[in-house]
């Protein structure tokens, strides 16, 4: 994906039924072509007649929106931000079972949670403790300390670093949950990707830029 203008729709990171029974394929191929390709058309739609923008990268868009043109600054902030959100929501999920985290990430979740289960059960009470739409995310600091947080309706935790996304917003779950949030939360616990988590934290841990996700 591009780091800055023109952005680009980054590929499905799988095929559109790998994540079957948990989420359907119509679900994956709406929620990632139609709606994430949106927020794509819709930042590169705002950022096209200011070339002193073109340059930034999506977090300086979403962190430093105050500094851009008055006509456009909530709409490049809610498009930037809902680009970033649904990269991590797509790279944070993958075929159950079939990932690990690393050494590294690992410990940091034990020193933050002390365990992957607990870690687990905090992202679901995190998930069903909000009623309205958003995201629950895994996040790191400068420290590597790991926190679970929740944003509201198209906000990220920047400047916490990323590591893992779940999507709230109804359109990511209700053609096979409807209005069951807590059975689409106990799913995509097993999706989750721990490779590209770790990926994550490791670019975090070497003071390096942790988006986009290799």
């Amino acid at each position: 994906m591009s780091v800055h203008y023109p952005f680009s729709l980054p590929p499905l990171p799988y095929p559109y039924d790998a994540l079957a029974p948990q989420l359907d394929r119509v679900t994956l191929q709406l929620h990632h072509d139609r709606l994430f390709g949106s927020y794509t058309d819709s930042l590169n739609s705002l950022l096209a007649s200011w070339p002193p923008y073109h340059n930034w990268s999506l977090p300086q868009l979403i962190l430093r929106w105050p500094e851009l043109p008055p006509d456009i600054r909530q709409a490049v902030r809610i498009s930037a931000c809902g680009v970033l959100a649904h990269t991590f929501v797509f790279e944070s999920m993958t075929r159950p079972g079939t990932t690990q985290p690393d050494e590294l990430l690992l410990g940091a979740i034990r020193r933050s949670f002390g365990s992957v289960p607990s870690l687990l059960q905090t992202l679901k009470n995190t998930a069903l403790q909000e009623p309205g739409n958003g995201y629950v995310w895994l996040a790191g600091d400068g420290g590597g300390t790991l926190f679970v947080c929740h944003t509201v309706d198209q906000d990220t935790p920047l400047p916490l670093f990323p590591l893992l996304c779940l999507d709230l917003w109804e359109h990511a779950y209700y053609l096979t949950y409807q209005n069951r949030r807590e059975a689409y939360v106990d799913a995509w616990l097993t999706l989750i990707d721990w490779e590209s988590a770790s990926s994550c934290y490791g670019r975090l841990r070497q003071n390096r830029p942790p988006y986009p996700c290799p």
